[in-house]
C-alpha cells in the first residue's frame, strides 16, 4: 500500500541539492559509520548500495526545486561559504559540473 507523505526528501547529489560532498557533512554530524555501519565511497555513494539518506522536510507547502545553470560567481560564493579551505574552487566545480552555465575547462 502507498503511504502519503507531506513534504519533500531532497538528498545530496540530486537536482535540488546537487553537491554530493554535502553527504560527508551529514555523515560526520550523525557519526553514521559507527552508528549504523553505512559508509561513503570516495564519490559519496553509500555502501551498502541499498542505503538511503536525505533531508526530510515535513511541511504541506514544501516543494521540490531544481538548480540549473549555475554561474561561476555563484560557484565561487558557494565555495567560500562551504569553507573548504583545503581545496580550490576547481574541486567545487568538479562536483557541480553538470549544473554549470559555463565550461570550466574552456581556455580563457
Amino acid at each position: 500500500h502507498k503511504i502519503k507523505y507531506q513534504g519533500i526528501r531532497p538528498a545530496p547529489g540530486y537536482p535540488s541539492q546537487p553537491d554530493p560532498t554535502e553527504q560527508a557533512i551529514i555523515w560526520n554530524l550523525l557519526n553514521v559509520d559507527d552508528n549504523i555501519g553505512v559508509s561513503l565511497t570516495e564519490h559519496f555513494a553509500m555502501s551498502p548500495a541499498a542505503s538511503v539518506s536525505g533531508l526530510y522536510i515535513h511541511h504541506n507547502d514544501a516543494q521540490y526545486f531544481q538548480l540549473n545553470e549555475i554561474e561561476r560567481d555563484q560557484v565561487v560564493s558557494y565555495h567560500k561559504r562551504k569553507r573548504v579551505n583545503d581545496q580550490d574552487v576547481n574541486n567545487t566545480q568538479k562536483w557541480l559540473k553538470s549544473y554549470l552555465a559555463y565550461n570550466p575547462d574552456a581556455k580563457k
